[in-house]
């Protein structure tokens, strides 16, 4: 199937073939959910800037990905809570610094979910609203998805 534009006006493209790459990755999480392994991608649209994400759920681990008007990679991190006191470790594993703009994400990522996180992200550095944005997004996917902690503060 050829893809089909089908909105360029904003310089964006949206093809009907990664919409359907996306409705294959949902049907790979629902077959894949007894092996521990769950995938969701989607897409939002803040302030003329499209935002793309995907939630990959393992065992004792979250990857998310989110990718900035591209598919580009972007800096990747990996995050984890540390003993004794409850802190969080981040460390940068490709590109990027400790102050870069996925590490914020991904050291708040474990507070909320008690997890494991590494975050790949190509949001721009000096984009601290769109950063915001997305992090809001993510969380109330993770939240959507049962992936974050109760308020009684033990894992769901």
């Amino acid at each position: 199937m050829k893809p089909e534009v089908l909105d360029s006006s904003s310089g964006v493209k949206i093809t009907t073939e990664s919409i359907n790459n996306v409705k294959i990755g949902d049907q790979l999480s629902s077959k894949n959910s007894e092996s521990g392994v769950q995938i969701s991608c989607f897409s939002e649209v803040i302030d003329d800037v499209v935002l793309h994400f995907q939630i990959v759920r393992l065992q004792k681990q979250i990857y998310a990905w989110i990718g900035c008007n591209s598919a580009k990679f972007g800096h990747l991190y990996a995050a984890s809570p540390t003993r004794p006191r409850n802190q969080v470790s981040v460390t940068s594993l490709i590109g990027g610094a400790s102050d870069n703009t996925g590490s914020g994400i991904a050291r708040r990522l474990v507070l909320k979910t008690g997890l494991n996180v590494v975050v790949a992200c190509n949001i721009p550095k000096n984009s601290p609203m769109l950063e915001a944005n997305a992090e809001k997004i993510l969380v109330q996917k993770l939240n959507k998805l049962g992936y974050t902690r109760s308020k009684s503060g033990g894992s769901s």
